[in-house]
């Protein structure tokens, strides 16, 4: 629709911006030349991915929402009240069509001015089981987009009705990842295998000291690529097997491609992205007092597919982490077993998908 707007909101991780982006970058690709806008957080990682992808920024204050009693709770709420006044004043100055959200903590505030406007938005849930912003989001929205069908059961019985299961977008740059070109970038012929250690873009602390602790055993069996975030612990320095850099967003697809195994948390970000190029895991999720056990959720439906390992807390020894890992090698028929479930857990497109259901809704063509 030319002249539209469509506006965006969610961050404060990669998991909640990168797939949003995918979809703004479907909308794009689908003959959209109105106006897209984000809302985020102040968070300069989150604008800076934003803008990188050419679309206009606007920072809200956010609070982080807890489930437990905190004296951090009364603070986050007025941050949490001033991001919902930013909002409305953005969106009353935008008149967008329509509101996608991405999740995560700053998209509550922008959401609920919307709807105080009478600006319809569709709320997306990456992880299996519904967090805390998209059970506030799902009350007023008007669709609400899962990842999996059995996110559905997890509503409640009144807002089941808009419920459609999507699947998690990808960047269509990690689709587009090409193996060969990874193996070049890493100076390897055909034949050894790549285990690909993600410690995401923050950095996961577990998943780096358990790639230090294993590289001794795998590199006698495998090439380890690490990435260990901009503040992870490098195993060691680089050499013939072995491989570590902080993030590399350009050529990330084509490592990734190039991996025959991947090892890391169980956040949406890595299972879906992973999962769309075919590639088998050994995951560790985040757990423990501070989660609220979505990566432990996440990692147990990848394995009851056979797509993953799943190692949860005391599980999760560097002894235990390389029998697995090494036992996966070393049966090319499981490890291709294991890719093909995974390709199946991705489905199909979702950022197409959802480009096309707002489209639809804002009398766009698609």
């Amino acid at each position: 629709m030319r002249g539209a707007t469509i506006a965006f909101t969610g961050g404060g991780t990669g998991g909640h911006v990168y797939p949003g982006l995918a979809v703004a970058q479907e909308l794009r690709g689908k003959g959209f030349d109105g106006r897209i806008a984000w809302i985020g957080s102040t968070k300069n990682s989150d604008r800076a991915a934003v803008a990188e992808a050419g679309l206009e920024y606007y920072a809200v204050p956010s609070g982080k929402l807890r489930r437990d009693l905190s004296l951090r709770n009364l603070s986050d709420a007025f941050r949490v009240l001033a991001g919902y006044s930013a909002a409305r004043g953005i969106l009353k100055e935008l008149r967008p069509a329509i509101l996608f959200s991405k999740g995560g903590y700053v998209s509550v505030p922008p959401c609920a001015a919307a709807a105080s406007l009478g600006i319809p938005y569709l709320t997306h849930e990456s992880d299996l089981t519904p967090g805390l912003a998209t059970r506030l989001n799902s009350r007023r929205a008007e669709r609400i987009l899962v990842s999996y069908e059995e996110t559905i059961g997890s509503l409640r019985e009144g807002l089941r009705a808009k419920a459609l299961v999507t699947g998690n977008p990808v960047r269509d740059s990690i689709r587009q990842g090409d193996a060969s070109r990874g193996r070049a970038a890493l100076g390897l012929n055909e034949g050894l295998p790549i285990v690909f250690f993600l410690g995401g873009s923050q950095g996961a602390r577990q998943i780096n000291e358990l790639a230090a602790a294993v590289l001794p055993r795998l590199k006698e069996a495998a090439f380890v690529l690490h990435q260990t975030g901009p503040e992870g612990v490098a195993s060691e320095g680089d050499g013939p097997r072995y491989k570590s850099f902080a993030y590399a967003r350009d050529e990330l697809p084509d490592l990734l491609a190039a991996a025959d195994l991947v090892v890391g948390r169980a956040g949406a970000g890595t299972l879906w992205e992973s999962a769309a190029l075919g590639k088998p895991m050994v995951l560790v999720p985040l757990c423990g007092a501070d989660t609220r056990g979505d990566q432990v959720d996440n990692a147990a439906l990848f394995a009851r597919a056979g797509a993953a390992v799943s190692l949860v807390g005391a599980e999760a020894t560097p002894a235990r982490l390389a029998e697995e890992t090494l036992s996966l090698l070393a049966d090319p028929a499981r490890l291709a077993a294991a890719g093909r479930a995974c390709k199946a857990l991705a489905g199909g497109d979702a950022a197409s998908l959802i480009a096309d259901l707002i489209l639809e809704r804002i009398g766009g063509t698609a």
